[in-house]
C-alpha cells in the first residue's frame, strides 16, 4: 500500500513531464521547424526553374528567334534598297523627258504649218524639220521613251485625258477621234497622257 508521501510524489512528476512536453511543442511551432515547412524548402531547392541547363536553353532560344528577326529584316532591306536603285536607273531621266517633250511638240506644229504654205524653199525647210523631229523620236526612243498616239484605239482613262467629247456615227462610242497632243511613256510609266477627243453616240431624232 502507497503511502501518502509516494502519491503526491508520483502526482508531480507527471505533471513535470506534460509541462515540459507542451513547451517543446510550443518551441518547435515558434521556430516553424515542423515537417510541411521543411517539405516545402526542399521542393524550392528542387525546382527545375532554377536548373542552370533549362535557363541555358531558354536564352539559346530567345537569341536564335532574334537573329531569325534580324536576318529577314536585312533581306527586306536588300530587296527595298534593290528596287529603289532600279527605279532611280529606270526613272531618273524622267524630268529631262518632261521638259524635252514641248520641244517635240514645238517641232510637230512647225511640220504642220509648212505643210500649208508652197514654194521650193519651204519644202526644203519642212523636209529639214521632218529628219530634226525623227532624229530626236528615236533618240528617246532609245532611252525608253514611247509616245502615245492613240486615234481610233478605245478611250483609256490610265492614259488619255478627255478634252471633248464629239458625236461621231462612223466610229464606236468612246473612242478617240483625234489626238490634241501627244502622250508619253517612260519604261511603261505614263509621263504625260495624251489629250484627246472622244466620240459619243449620236442623239435619236424624234
Amino acid at each position: 500500500m502507497a503511502l501518502p508521501e509516494d502519491e503526491a510524489k508520483q502526482v508531480l512528476e507527471s505533471e513535470e513531464e506534460i509541462s515540459e512536453k507542451e513547451v517543446l511543442e510550443q518551441v518547435e511551432a515558434d521556430n516553424g521547424e515542423g515537417p510541411s515547412d521543411q517539405e516545402g524548402s526542399e521542393a524550392e531547392m528542387e525546382s527545375p526553374g532554377d536548373d542552370p541547363l533549362t535557363i541555358a536553353l531558354s536564352d539559346v532560344e530567345k537569341f536564335k528567334d532574334m537573329a531569325l528577326r534580324a536576318e529577314a529584316e536585312m533581306q527586306n532591306l536588300q530587296r527595298r534598297t534593290a528596287r529603289d536603285v532600279e527605279n532611280a536607273h529606270k526613272f531618273g531621266v524622267e524630268k529631262f523627258v518632261q521638259n524635252l517633250l514641248p520641244v517635240v511638240d514645238s517641232l510637230e506644229k512647225a511640220i504642220e504649218a509648212t505643210d500649208q504654205a508652197s514654194g521650193d524653199n519651204v519644202d526644203a525647210i519642212a523636209e529639214g524639220m521632218r529628219l530634226c523631229h525623227k532624229l530626236m523620236v528615236d533618240t528617246l526612243t532609245k532611252e525608253g521613251v514611247e509616245i502615245v498616239d492613240p486615234v481610233g484605239e478605245p478611250f483609256d482613262p490610265n492614259e488619255h485625258q478627255a478634252m471633248s467629247m464629239v458625236e461621231n456615227a462612223d466610229m464606236e462610242p468612246n473612242s478617240v477621234l483625234a489626238v490634241v497632243q501627244k502622250g508619253c511613256k517612260l519604261n511603261g510609266r505614263l509621263v504625260r497622257p495624251a489629250m484627246v477627243m472622244v466620240t459619243k453616240a449620236p442623239q435619236s431624232k424624234e
